[in-house]
């Protein structure tokens, strides 16, 4: 099962953080996580709940997994196994990830598909996201699987969407003309706009859309 061992910065100051599957020990924690991450006005009913967090650990352990700082859970992704054909119809979030309980999920799937990271605020400037993002690479690679894919908000986008298309705002934030919170920290991750979804999550912020991106397995073996 995967563990990795680390130290993150805290400014000047390195601390003692892992990388493993969560655990039904860790259940409040990863709560507490969801709450923090996405405070109203994300709706509460897509925060995960004990029956989600079961599905997570017991049909892909490989895709849930969390950071521990100190001994504290404190950040969390999770993924799943799914088929994906660039070529397919649009989906949403709901859809592809069976509302977060993961029952579709395939083991013969050739895509790890993200179904969600976060970290609590107070320990965002570690970094652990871009560690949690590398870790699941690394779990792509291990499971020989095509591609990592997954939606990413784009939490600015509500605040120009009278002035612009989100089109002319994802290009805006390739061209580095503005940066987005969620887009620009998967450019930041390795990750590569594949095409833009709307009616992806219920989200104002982003009125929606979301910008579907992937990372390819470099060492992928047919």
């Amino acid at each position: 099962m995967y563990r990795k061992e680390l130290y993150v910065f805290d400014g000047e100051r390195p601390r003692k953080t892992v990388i493993r599957p969560y655990t039904e020990q860790d259940m409040e924690a990863m709560i507490r996580i969801q709450q923090e991450s996405f405070p109203p006005p994300f709706p509460e009913e897509l925060w995960w709940n004990r029956e989600q967090l079961g599905n997570h650990m017991r049909l892909f352990p490989e895709g849930a997994l969390c950071a521990e700082v100190e001994g504290e859970v404190v950040a969390s992704m999770t993924g799943l196994l799914v088929h994906y054909d660039p070529q397919d119809k649009d989906h949403s979030w709901a859809e592809i990830t069976d509302s977060g309980y993961i029952t579709n999920h395939n083991p013969d799937g050739n895509t790890l598909y993200v179904v969600d990271i976060g970290a609590r605020p107070a320990y965002r400037k570690l970094g652990l996201g871009k560690w949690l993002m590398l870790s699941m690479y690394e779990v792509v690679i291990r499971l020989n699987r095509e591609r990592l894919l997954g939606g990413g908000r784009l939490p600015g986008y509500g605040r120009v969407a009278e002035e612009m298309t989100p089109e002319a705002y994802v290009e805006e934030v390739l061209q580095g003309k503005r940066k987005d919170p969620v887009m620009s920290f998967l450019l930041k991750c390795g990750r590569t706009p594949l095409k833009l979804a709307a009616d992806y999550l219920e989200d104002e912020e982003s009125r929606n859309y979301a910008m579907l991106m992937e990372w390819k397995n470099p060492f992928y073996s047919r």
